[in-house]
């Protein structure tokens, strides 16, 4: 499983890079297509990893210890990707509608989006430190992951409303 695990994250740690450089490649309109869809994938692995930990802590999927470090490596050594190179100016949805759910706010406030990045690595680092130890250790670390991710995105992301 750590072989898998390691493979994907070095898999999605080049893929970020490549796609940031053939951003409008075969996009029509959009020359910030490859950014979007990297960071896209960047979150997708994120909501994976954070789903089988959440799934534990609720209780709908069976404590794992094995799994439940696994997935909370994974989102520490994604919190140390570099993805600066999938959000430049003019990816947003102000001025690309529905291609992406990325507000203006990121660039009007790119301190606070990076506060928020970090705090998302604290918490993974905190989760990573946690999730083998048991289910009790594991749900204790959940909130501050949660409320980390959900922070970022009350803030920087347009809503499901």
């Amino acid at each position: 499983m750590r072989i898998f695990s390691k493979s994907l994250l070095a898999a999605a740690a080049l893929t970020l890079p490549l796609a940031a450089t053939v951003q409008g490649a075969g996009h029509g309109d959009n020359p910030y297509a490859g950014h979007i869809a990297a960071r896209q994938g960047y979150m997708q692995i994120l909501a994976f990893n954070i789903g089988v930990l959440g799934g534990m802590a609720r209780g709908n999927i069976e404590y794992d210890a094995e799994a439940a470090q696994t997935a909370a490596n994974n989102l520490a050594a994604m919190a140390g990707v570099d993805g600066r190179p999938t959000w430049p100016a003019g990816s947003d949805n102000a001025a690309l509608g529905d291609a992406t759910r990325a507000l203006p706010a990121i660039w009007e406030d790119m301190g606070g989006f990076g506060e928020e990045w970090m705090a998302y690595g604290a918490a993974a680092s905190g989760m990573a430190d946690a999730a083998g130890n048991g289910l009790e250790a594991l749900q204790a670390a959940i909130g501050p992951l949660g409320g980390s991710c959900g922070s970022c995105h009350r803030n920087f992301r347009q809503s499901d409303d």
